[in-house]
């Protein structure tokens, strides 16, 4: 379930990001508990709280008193506004450093993505 390459409280974060992203959490949706969620999977409710208090403070939970954390309004959008930057910064502009390195002409990488885009 969890792998030891990051913390526990991370996994469950970006495993509830990723239930937003893929709509399987929907936006005012409730999420299970704390204390449901560290039952669920055997893990401190502590190491719940934490991951739940980040996702709060990144804007994908609110908190309804008394009742639940709940999916935020927007917060797939945001995730993926998120995702898109990220992956800008982390594929296409790394490929551009290194098509201009080797001389690529940015307009063959262009074409290139195109030809993919029409397969």
């Amino acid at each position: 379930m969890f792998d030891d390459r990051s913390p526990i409280y991370r996994q469950i974060a970006d495993r509830i990001k990723t239930e937003v992203l893929t709509e399987a959490l929907k936006e005012d949706e409730r999420v299970m508990s704390t204390n449901e969620y560290a039952a669920y999977y055997r893990i401190n409710p502590a190491t719940v709280a934490k991951a739940f208090q980040q996702l709060v403070d990144e804007g994908v939970l609110y908190k309804k008193r008394g009742i639940g954390m709940f999916v935020s309004p927007q917060a797939r959008e945001v995730l993926r506004d998120r995702h898109r930057e990220r992956f800008f910064t982390d594929v296409v502009d790394p490929m551009i450093d290194e098509a201009l390195a080797i001389g690529v002409p940015l307009a063959d990488v262009v074409r290139r993505i195109e030809g993919r885009d029409a397969r």
